[in-house]
């Protein structure tokens, strides 16, 4: 019995002393972290030392109105009201070019001349009536003589003043048909004056512009209605788009839009809808729009390549500036504060830049405070910060 309660008393010493050094030791709450470790296991959440505070701006986004913005491809178009294509109205050889392409035209001046064998004949057939209507002029006032002296008949003058009227009518579409010929009315005027006959059918322009085609040579033989030249007045030109049905309810003339030509350095020009297709096109599903351009130095080419900035109507957005976005792994993120020096890094859906601003689609809320100036240099902290959890 002795030998047994001196082991049970051993052991009870032994386990006495095992409480008391463990009740000597410092107890931690359940859930105390130290925000080294929450960093740890966070590594998108950084805690800035003072001097790094100093260089940071925190505050809440900004909020703005801003227009939605949907680029389209776009092309550059002549303006078909400042263009005249050119033909011949007879079957004729090309005997002139004294313009080519590219060069300046003024209205009224000399693009080509045809030599026509039909503007021949109708020459011929237009001084033959003239004759003819002079004779019966003649007649008509020798008539008249001879009525007074009882010599004629009235029906006989009446006769002869039908002669002169069908000779006048006959004379008027005969200039009509050279006129149609392509003749002024000051050439068939000297035709009438001097009975010469000019076989050149002299073809000028009818407008000031650029002579943009010439489709002949000379010596080549023209159809009637074949087109021979083309002039542009380009000192206004279209911008044209194709826009997909889908934003057909935002569509109107008048419309604010934008231009961007890539190939004069991204030259961005404002202006509105000019003209909406009444229609969709079954084979593209989408409408084609159209905006004037002004172009006084002749920088904007036709067929030039470009886009078109459709702008929707203003709506309040959250607005952060460029230094307050973080680029990581291909996707945007900004500081939210946490903490009195705590912040977080969140990603973001950003909109159009807007100068030295970004629209913010979604990942903050406008009241939140985040880093708007000094992101940069907090992201490098929370790097290294990263790194240190990595390597313990």
């Amino acid at each position: 019995m002795h030998y047994e309660a001196r082991i049970l008393l051993y052991l009870f010493g032994i386990t006495t002393l095992a409480l008391a050094l463990g009740c000597g030791q410092e107890s931690k709450p359940v859930g105390a972290a130290t925000a080294k470790e929450k960093h740890e296991d966070n590594p998108y959440e950084v805690t800035a030392a003072p001097h790094l505070m100093e260089r940071l701006t925190v505050g809440p986004p900004q909020t703005g109105a801003v227009s939605p913005k949907i680029p389209v491809p776009a092309r550059i178009e002549v303006d078909e009201t400042r263009a005249v294509l050119l033909g011949s109205p007879v079957l004729g050889r090309v005997i002139q070019l004294p313009v080519i392409e590219g060069q300046p035209v003024h209205r009224g001046q000399l693009v080509g001349v045809i030599h026509g064998a039909d503007l021949t004949a109708a020459q011929e057939e237009f001084l033959k009536a003239l004759a003819k209507k002079q004779v019966a002029h003649r007649s008509v006032e020798r008539a008249k003589v001879l009525l007074e002296g009882g010599v004629i008949s009235v029906a006989e003058f009446h006769r002869r003043e039908m002669e002169l009227a069908e000779a006048t009518a006959e004379l008027l579409a005969l200039r009509d048909r050279l006129a149609m010929f392509g003749m002024t009315a000051e050439s068939i005027q000297t035709l009438e004056r001097t009975r010469r006959i000019d076989s050149a059918l002299r073809i000028t322009a009818p407008i000031d512009g650029l002579l943009l085609d010439r489709r002949v040579t000379i010596g080549q033989v023209v159809q009637p209605g074949e087109t021979l030249f083309e002039i542009a007045d380009l000192s206004s030109v279209w911008l044209v788009a194709d826009i997909p049905e889908q934003y057909a309810a935002m569509l109107f003339p008048g419309q604010p839009a934008e231009a961007e030509i890539t190939a004069l350095n991204g030259l961005s020009l404002r202006g509105t809808l000019s003209f909406v297709a009444p229609i969709v096109s079954p084979e593209t599903r989408t409408i084609r729009v159209r905006m004037e351009l002004p172009n006084p130095d002749g920088r904007l080419k036709p067929a030039m390549m470009a886009k078109m900035v459709l702008l929707g109507p203003a709506e309040t957005r959250t607005l952060v500036p460029l230094t307050a976005v973080v680029r990581e792994a291909n996707q945007n993120f900004v500081f939210v504060q946490s903490g009195p020096n705590t912040f977080s890094l969140r990603p973001v859906t950003l909109g159009d830049e807007l100068g030295d601003q970004r629209v913010v689609l979604s990942g903050i809320d406008a009241k939140e405070q985040i880093v708007l100036d000094g992101a940069f240099h907090l992201n490098n902290e929370r790097r290294v910060q990263k790194l240190r959890g990595e390597a313990s």
